[in-house]
């Protein structure tokens, strides 16, 4: 079950200024930033072309059944690395790579073509001005269970810290990695806003590590009933920078 909730509910905080203290600012990257999808469907789509051009008794195995097949076995065999997408992918690469008569140095150079396109993301249109704003006004700290590179993104300059899954060790919505980041801040999570776009690792992991919670719900999507409210809504980054800074979107 699901439910609608308004922007301005009087049962969630509808004010950047009724929040508890404030101090710092934790940041979901992808589908919070950019969408990620289109990014990931453009990688996959360089990496079979450099493949055929590069290596092409593996690409003639780089087909969504085998790889799907090979991922689950992955996922099977190492239940213990389900929180690092790196190693995950570089280990398909591999196998993959094997099916054609490639050394393990072929996973290397396919993640290098992945990596470097996965990172060509498009940010949402709010994002980037809403970004600046915030980090004039908080410290702000990234915590991702993926892999994007802030600085080849050209977004480093924004953030005091970035928390990876992969750095952590676990991924959202382990309260793990939320103590990480405030750690990294020198800060109680209580005065942290995390702020994503997943109800559950993001609000829901947030909450129960202690921080506040911010849910970016751009597509206008049901809160899940099962899952207590977050303390904001709002439909896009600009809208929360406004609210937290004061200032007009």
């Amino acid at each position: 079950m699901a439910r609608k909730l308004d922007h301005n509910d009087p049962n969630l905080t509808n004010s950047g200024q009724a929040l508890r203290t404030l101090r710092a600012i934790s940041l979901d990257l992808d589908d919070t930033l950019w969408p990620i999808m289109p990014t990931i469907h453009q990688a996959e789509r360089d990496v079979l072309e450099w493949m055929r051009e590069h290596y092409p008794a593996v690409a003639a195995h780089y087909e969504l059944e085998t790889v799907s097949r090979i991922r689950t076995a992955v996922l099977d065999e190492h239940p213990d690395m389900h929180h690092d997408l790196t190693f995950i992918r570089c280990e398909v690469f591999a196998r993959v790579g094997r099916l054609g008569g490639e050394s393990a140095s072929f996973a290397e150079e396919a993640f290098t073509v992945f990596d470097r396109s996965r990172n060509r993301v498009e940010l949402f249109p709010d994002a980037g001005q809403a970004l600046a704003r915030l980090a004039g006004r908080y410290p702000l700290v990234a915590v991702t269970n993926g892999n994007a590179n802030l600085e080849r993104i050209g977004l480093d300059h924004h953030f005091s810290e970035i928390v990876t899954a992969r750095g952590t060790g676990v991924a959202k919505p382990h309260t793990d990695i939320f103590h990480a980041a405030a750690s990294a801040l020198s800060l109680d999570p209580e005065h942290i806003l995390h702020v994503g776009d997943h109800p559950e690792h993001d609000v829901d992991g947030a909450r129960d590590a202690g921080m506040q919670t911010a849910w970016v719900n751009r597509n206008d999507d049901d809160w899940p009933t099962h899952l207590d409210e977050p303390d904001m809504v709002v439909s896009d980054l600009g809208e929360l920078a406004a609210r937290l800074t004061g200032q007009d979107q």
